[in-house]
């Protein structure tokens, strides 16, 4: 399952985060972003156990999207021990995303 988080919560579900995290920078109205839903629902309960898929909206959630600079979206952002260790951007293949998850386990 894909969680929604906020910036509030972000510290929280992303930084104090026991298992990996992915954070799927996105917004309503973007295309693109649309086009990774899918991947990072079925990713998610293939890794339900092993890592945590969440999303933010950029809309909403100005201060998140400014601290890690977010330009353009889609963006995913992959978290270990609660840093940054890689990123995607743009409406990448499945196949990408998996092998970015997969290093990241």
């Amino acid at each position: 399952m894909v969680k929604d988080i906020t910036d509030k919560n972000f510290g929280h579900e992303v930084l104090k985060s026991d298992l990996p995290v992915v954070v799927d920078f996105w917004a309503p109205w973007c295309g693109p972003c649309h086009m990774i839903t899918p991947i990072a629902e079925k990713l998610s309960e293939e890794y339900e156990s092993k890592l945590k898929f969440c999303k933010l909206n950029v809309d909403e959630n100005r201060q998140t999207a400014m601290q890690y600079q977010v330009m353009s979206i889609p963006l995913l952002l992959f978290f270990r021990g609660g840093q940054k260790v890689d990123e995607s951007l743009g409406a990448v293949p499945e196949n990408i995303i998996r092998a970015k998850v997969e290093a990241l386990l």
